[in-house]
């Protein structure tokens, strides 16, 4: 599971927002301000009949910064991503 989804900066992260556009789901801010120090992502690759899927997480970060449930405040009554 991707981390952001706790993070403080989740909202205006640029690592976050790639990872959204490889998922293709909505942006929570469309002009992220944020760079995150030393992202760590994990490419997960699932091939199913003639397309391949790739899932994106972000498993580690110099930045991150606990907000307990930071995406779901944002997002109330949406699925969290997993």
């Amino acid at each position: 599971m991707c981390i952001c989804i706790n993070c403080h900066y989740v909202d205006r992260c640029t690592t976050y927002h790639a990872v959204e556009a490889q998922h293709q789901q909505p942006h929570l801010t469309e002009q992220p301000s944020f760079e995150a120090d030393s992202p760590e992502i994990n490419v997960n690759i699932h091939p199913d009949g003639d397309v391949i899927e790739m899932e994106w997480d972000v498993v580690g970060c110099a930045s991150f910064t606990q907000d307990q449930g930071k995406w779901a405040k944002l997002r109330p009554g949406e699925l969290i991503p997993t």
